[in-house]
């Protein structure tokens, strides 16, 4: 594809996870397998909980919110891959493209903002349990739900502001297999002070605070877990939060891999190969991590089994 030092696009051309004619099938049916192993492990879920009153609870209810975040996350970066490798057309048009980015950055701010709010309710279960019903009842879970969904959803739109009013680019390839926002920082012609300012502002406001937030409750939850005399206890009370911790840290952790990375560290494909890795890897453990490691939804789908069997 041409470059020129500016220019104004009507669309992009995504180049894919890789190049190589040898891949492309194996490419195909790994996003293929991984996107269908995403939508039934987070369906099954959220059936679960929808379908089996005991599981309507705070914590089940942010469960169900965040499968359906994650369903849609991974919607939102794979479908364009899976098109791609059917149709055979990498192109994009303009609008479509910063759309896409736009939904993948709000939705991962939904995500951060809605463990978040999961992080408050496994710390009113453990530092005050006497008054956990009446602290997160239904009208509490709504709004911190609400809120979390609000968040997110508007900080996706600064920068996808920012970038829009732009529009001018050094080449119309993304070397990439969805249309992210630092891929498509690199090919803009110039970057402004307004940009670089709502970027710093942002990544405050959608990484920085919802970290700290969780960090905080964490920080209160072991404590006093620390006060509880028994070894019994302690481990009780801290395996209610294990699944959170588990999905928090897998999220955070991947993330810090990818974006603070040294630049040079990894080849292109490697980069995009790890970015397929991150954005799969939370949604797909997600529903494997929450019925492994939690009661009530391994009896939950035990009830589901059997009540199928009578009928």
């Amino acid at each position: 594809m041409e470059e020129r030092n500016q220019t104004w696009v009507d669309f992009f051309v995504l180049k894919g996870i890789s190049d190589l004619p040898q891949m492309q099938t194996s490419i195909f049916f790994l996003v293929l397998v991984t996107y269908l192993t995403i939508l039934i492990g987070n369906a099954a879920i959220l059936l679960l909980i929808c379908h089996d009153c005991q599981l309507h609870t705070p914590m089940y209810s942010f469960l169900s919110h965040l499968s359906i975040l994650d369903i849609c996350y991974s919607t939102v970066t794979m479908h364009k891959t899976l098109a791609m490798y059917v149709s055979g057309d990498k192109s994009v048009s303009f609008h479509s493209c910063i759309a896409q980015m736009y939904f993948y950055v709000a939705l991962l701010c939904c995500e951060f903002f809605m463990l978040t709010a999961m992080s408050y309710d496994r710390y009113v279960a453990v530092c005050n349990p006497l008054h956990y019903v009446m602290i997160m009842n239904s009208k509490v879970c709504s709004v911190l739900s609400t809120v979390s969904l609000v968040l997110g959803f508007c900080g996706g739109v600064p920068v996808t502001l920012v970038t829009y009013n732009i529009r001018c680019f050094k080449s119309n390839e993304i070397n990439h297999f969805f249309c992210d926002l630092l891929v498509i920082m690199k090919l803009l012609c110039y970057k402004t002070f307004n940009m670089e300012h709502v970027i710093y502002i942002e990544s405050i406001f959608v990484g920085v605070l919802p970290f700290s937030l969780t960090l905080t409750s964490y920080v209160f939850i072991i404590r006093t877990i620390l006060q509880i005399h028994s070894s019994s206890g302690r481990y009780k009370t801290f395996y209610t939060c294990s699944s959170h911790i588990t999905v928090v840290s897998l999220l955070y952790v991947t993330l810090f891999c990818i974006y603070l990375k040294p630049t040079s560290s990894v080849t292109l494909d490697s980069e995009k190969m790890l970015m397929l890795f991150y954005t799969a890897l939370t949604p797909m453990l997600n529903p494997v991590i929450y019925s492994l490691k939690n009661k009530d939804i391994k009896m939950g789908f035990r009830r589901m089994m059997k009540n199928k069997i009578l009928l």
